[in-house]
């Protein structure tokens, strides 16, 4: 029993560290910019407020809110997250990948890659049956976007088509567009997503 206690308090405490390293990064990577906290609120249409509740780990943002302002800055939603992580390992063992849960729809996001930024980046993601991630155009006009579902059914809404797409199905996106993951099955949907720096 205590076991299980520990490795629970252990998955609490990665996740807090991480939500805490994104929130540093963030503030870092937009000061590096020169950025102030106003005009990256204009850039990224998120609140200068939300934006301030963010880098002092106030809340902890979705990943609709976390793509824009990492797309805001110039980088992929994975690259923000890998920066946080900190790790320029060449291999990433499973159970060092950092994932990331979003708050608001339970999506479970795994860094696969083991270098943060580079020309390459693989994305696992396990979308709840029935959640719905939706993501602004900025969030796919840095990398070229392919997705692959491993298990389940995912819907893909690209701008106003539907891609209904099945275990070993792959989807290349076309150009950058308002998108949604949708899983409107029972199950959990999982799935890969390949990103190349353009």
């Amino acid at each position: 029993m205590s076991t299980i206690v520990d490795k629970a308090s252990t998955i609490v405490n990665a996740v807090t560290d991480l939500s805490t390293a994104i929130a540093t990064t963030l503030q870092e990577a937009r000061q590096s910019r020169g950025l102030s906290g106003g005009a990256l609120a204009d850039r990224s249409g998120v609140s200068r407020a939300m934006i301030s509740k963010i880098e002092r780990g106030e809340t902890q943002p979705t990943a609709v809110l976390l793509s824009r302002l990492a797309a805001a800055l110039g980088m992929t939603l994975s690259e923000l997250v890998a920066r946080a992580e900190q790790d320029r390992k060449r291999l990433a063992r499973k159970d060092d990948q950092p994932t990331w849960t979003d708050p608001e729809t339970g999506y479970v996001r795994r860094a696969v890659s083991p270098v943060a930024g580079g020309p390459l980046e693989l994305v696992e993601v396990e979308l709840s049956a029935g959640a719905e991630v939706a993501q602004p155009a900025e969030s796919y006009a840095l990398a070229h976007h392919q997705i692959w579902v491993l298990a389940g059914h995912l819907v893909f809404r690209e701008g106003d088509v539907e891609h209904h797409l099945g275990p070993g199905d792959c989807l290349q996106l076309g150009a950058p567009q308002p998108c949604a993951y949708v899983n409107r099955s029972d199950a959990p949907c999982r799935y890969l997503v390949v990103l190349g720096r353009r």
